[in-house]
């Protein structure tokens, strides 16, 4: 039985599909105008590991994302850089697809990119004006926010103090054009003719911000879903703007469960430009070797909590992650002396901590407590490399089990590819004849030779096994 926090009631609650078997997922994706940071792609790595463990309990996700692909942000970038919106658009979500494949971030169902759905956002702005939900005003389109009853309850905020802080952010034209400060744009019109616009029923124009996911979600899932995703900084306005426009449209709930990935801190300090601590996966993945450390980092602290992220943070995840592969390394190199019988003792602590896995992933996706039943199995498997009988069966299943769990926090590669050169591979064979022979000092000569070689040789009672260093 999972459970889920939802934003919105801030209790964890019981998760029931609204089609047996079957689940609606939607999670807000980047604009695309610089390469993802590592906010970004915390976000990513969080929901990925929950669409996983989905996937693993049995159900088929129907997972959608977007790309907004046009914004104030992009239209700025494009007129500095002297090209186009859409060329700016179409390079970052390439780097996108390109940065993300090194992570193991599954590919979504549909990533839909706003442009893509503007006759649909036109006719989702149309019915809320026939609704009343929505007004023109010179050109730009509003949503009526108080006319929906319970505005803001996502981000539990007081309307009072939202009209009072929307206020302080407008000039004094955009004050004007609207009924209500509170009030936010659906459509925007188009007020220079050098940036991107469509025609529309009120002039030239482009999308509101909010507009495109509420238009997506329905039009790619059902005016009702399970779970909607996004990282913290979007419940509000973000979120808060898409119920209120989906519900005012549908007159349906629009979302089940609201699901928010916490802050990633850089040294215990919020990621920002401004304070020069803002980190892109693009140059991460430039300089740091091994991207399954940082998928690791990413994908083993429970999704609602923050991130501290910094070289020693990164490190540490790179020595745990490195434990669980020498482990799974080990056991899988026993299985070429294991023999034919099942150790029953080993398979129930096998199954005792998947158990506790799933226990700790069914309360909230708690990552922190699924990573300590991982390394039962490590432990296990630790200790089982040394016994002088390997139930070769048996072992078998740890080894799947240990790599089916950590497939979930999308991991791979636990077995690292391991070529030998011929120099290399004469080596370990004469180092095998030299034990065989009790002429150990030439052994370890041998042993010291390969290590200079960059191949780490140990001994075992199941014989001699080797890896890179």
């Amino acid at each position: 039985m999972i459970r889920i926090y939802n934003t919105l009631t801030r209790q964890k609650e019981v998760f029931q599909s609204i089609t047996a078997g079957e689940i609606n997922m939607y999670v807000c994706g980047p604009t695309v105008y610089n390469y993802i940071h590592i906010g970004n792609a915390r976000s990513a790595v969080a929901f990925d590991v929950v669409r996983r463990y989905l996937e693993y309990k049995g159900y088929n996700v129907r997972y959608v994302s977007n790309f907004t692909d046009v914004d104030d942000k992009i239209i700025k970038r494009a007129q500095d850089e002297g090209v186009s919106e859409i060329e700016i658009a179409n390079k970052y979500a390439t780097a996108f697809n390109d940065d993300t494949l090194p992570l193991n971030i599954k590919p979504a169902t549909i990533r839909s990119r706003a442009t893509e759905v503007i006759p649909d956002i036109i006719t989702f702005v149309s019915d809320l004006i026939d609704k009343g939900y929505a007004y023109e005003s010179d050109g730009d389109v509003y949503f009526r926010a108080k006319k929906f009853e319970g505005y803001g309850i996502l981000a539990h905020q007081d309307l009072s103090e939202m009209e009072k802080n929307a206020a302080g952010r407008l000039d004094d034209v955009e004050l004007k054009r609207k009924e209500d400060p509170i009030d936010f744009a659906v459509w925007k019109a188009s007020r220079n003719t050098t940036e991107i616009s469509w025609q529309s029923p009120w002039g030239m124009g482009r999308p509101g911000w909010h507009i495109e996911c509420s238009v997506m979600a329905q039009k790619y899932l059902a005016d009702t879903i399970d779970i909607h995703g996004g990282g913290i900084d979007l419940a509000f306005p973000h979120h808060t703007n898409e119920i209120a426009q989906s519900e005012a449209r549908t007159g349906a709930k629009f979302v089940n469960y609201w699901m928010h990935n916490g802050f990633v801190n850089v040294n215990n300090i919020k990621m920002s430009k401004s304070l020069g601590n803002f980190t892109t996966i693009h140059d991460l993945l430039t300089i740091y070797p091994d991207p399954m450390a940082i998928r690791y980092l990413l994908a083993t602290t429970q999704y609602r909590h923050p991130i501290n992220y910094n070289d020693d943070t990164l490190k540490q995840a790179q020595v745990e992650l490195d434990r669980i592969r020498t482990a799974y390394r080990n056991l899988y190199f026993s299985l070429n002396s294991g023999k034919e019988f099942t150790d029953e003792k080993l398979e129930l602590q096998v199954k005792k901590y998947v158990q506790d896995f799933e226990i700790a992933m069914d309360d909230d996706f708690n990552t922190q407590n699924a990573l300590a039943a991982i390394f039962g199995l490590v432990s296990l498997a630790n200790d089982y490399v040394d016994h002088n009988d390997i139930a070769k069966k048996s072992a078998q299943k740890l080894a799947d089990k240990l790599a089916k769990l950590m497939s979930i926090f999308g991991v791979k590669e636990l077995l690292e590819e391991q070529v030998l050169t011929a120099q290399q591979t004469q080596l370990l064979s004469d180092r095998v004849e030299a034990r065989k022979n009790h002429d150990f000092e030439l052994a370890d000569h041998i042993r010291n030779e390969l290590n200079q070689l960059g191949i780490i040789v140990e001994d075992s009672p199941q014989g001699q096994r080797w890896h890179n260093k």
